[in-house]
């Protein structure tokens, strides 16, 4: 257990770029070492092999060596075991030890908006196999915050709980992807509450796990009156970057290698635009080396206001990606940003559209007061930005996400065997 007997950086701790590099190239040979136990690695690491001398760690490595093809350590030594969502085919696996999750709770702490003991925390990502929710979860322990286990993937955490549990324990945090805290809005609306007002405990709300466009960040916080304070990593790998109070996001860059990679020529740099690479350096029972993670990014090296000696990065994911619309490319951060321009008092939440061959259509909830206007300042706008055909057609609220989704309160019971003669059987041993 070599790795749980280093001390691992604390932020400032260094005072350059360069003597952060240092420490990193101290580390590495410890990182290859652990590595070298793995099935894996051991038939990749040659002796006297460097990082620069290997190459890249994929998504299907993971599946191809799942499930302990890359354990470093006894399997008695596990504190918990996950898999990432969306993988087709074999899972992705990833593991961890009890002093992993040291790192991993500390790394996820550094938010400029502090995790504290008078904190009441509502963790609203998955617990399951992936580690989101686990990781805020222990995070906020650490800290010793009160938490809240929302889940979001229950049938017992139905909107209406969740509009009822941050109203009335007075949450001051909470942990979800960005698109909720939208549904939790429109939920507490109908439930006759006002987001921005009758929530006065809340202080700030820890989003990630998609990309989150300028605009959509700041009709959230326009929403709610609080900062909105994005996080960015995987469940192979944990936190790896935060924000900081200046709205950047930093890469920790104490705990990890990263590199990014251009797929067009092959090359591996330190800063610029490609797919983000990382080797984790205190990773104790899942060792990576170069793991490409494919998220598009953009990665550089200027001073922040902050002090934080740390690059920033730019997350773009799968954002990154368009569809051809008469010979153009519309991607969704553009889209969204362009959607969430539109005047708050329009009150568009939700929206979607349809990329075909020679027509963007696209489809906004809006109250009928304001479905002329809004629909005629989005058509412009994507006429001016875009440059592509479209449709823009307002519909009623409730057309996207039924009222029913906002408001229903789910029945979730015991399993049964036995009923009585007026009961519906069917429902035998189903947890609903």
């Amino acid at each position: 257990m070599t790795a749980a007997l280093t001390r691992r950086p604390r932020l400032g701790d260094w005072r350059s770029h360069e003597e952060l590099a240092a420490s990193r190239r101290a580390r590495l040979p410890e990182v290859l070492s652990q590595a070298a136990r793995t099935p894996f690695y051991a038939r990749r690491l040659t002796e006297g092999a460097t990082l620069d001398d290997l190459a890249l760690t994929t998504k299907q490595d993971l599946r191809d060596n799942y499930p302990y093809g890359l354990l470093a350590v006894p399997k008695e030594e596990l504190a918990t075991y996950h898999e990432s969502s969306g993988t087709a085919g074999r899972p992705t696996a990833s593991y961890y030890t009890a002093d992993d999750w040291h790192d991993l709770s500390e790394r996820y702490a550094r938010k400029w908006v502090g995790i504290t003991a008078s904190d009441t925390f509502l963790v609203r990502t998955p617990y399951a196999l992936m580690i989101t929710g686990h990781l805020a979860h222990a995070a906020a322990r650490l800290h010793g915050a009160t938490v809240v286990p929302g889940d979001n993937r229950s049938l017992a955490m139905p909107y209406s709980r969740v509009v009822r549990v941050l109203h009335d324990l007075g949450v001051t945090l909470t942990w979800s992807m960005p698109t909720e805290t939208l549904l939790w809005a429109a939920a507490a609306r109908a439930q006759g509450h006002e987001p921005g007002r009758d929530f006065p405990n809340l202080r700030a709300l820890f989003v990630g796990g998609e990309p989150l466009s300028p605009a959509r960040r700041r009709r959230i916080a326009e929403l709610w009156g609080v900062p909105v304070v994005e996080e960015y990593g995987s469940t192979e790998t944990g936190s790896l970057a935060g924000e900081c109070e200046h709205g950047r996001m930093h890469l920790w860059a104490d705990r990890a290698v990263f590199e990014v990679y251009d797929p067009a020529t092959g090359r591996l740099g330190v800063e610029g635009s490609g797919q983000l690479v990382v080797t984790p350096l205190y990773r104790e029972a899942m060792p990576l080396l170069r793991y490409n993670l494919e998220d598009a990014v953009e990665v550089s090296y200027d001073d922040c206001p902050c002090g934080w000696v740390l690059p920033t990065v730019r997350v773009l994911g799968r954002s990154a990606f368009g569809y051809p619309v008469a010979g153009r490319a519309v991607t969704q951060a553009v889209l969204e940003d362009l959607v969430f321009r539109l005047p708050v008092g329009d009150e568009v939440l939700f929206w979607r559209a349809r990329a075909h061959a020679d027509l963007l259509r696209v489809e906004i909830e809006v109250p009928d007061a304001r479905r002329e206007p809004a629909t005629r300042a989005l058509r412009a706008a994507i006429d001016e930005v875009l440059r592509v055909p479209c449709e823009v057609a307002g519909v009623s609220p409730g057309t996207l996400v039924p009222r029913s989704v906002l408001t229903g309160v789910h029945d979730v019971v015991k399993p049964r065997s036995l009923f009585g003669a007026d009961e519906d059987w069917d429902k035998a041993l189903l947890y609903y």
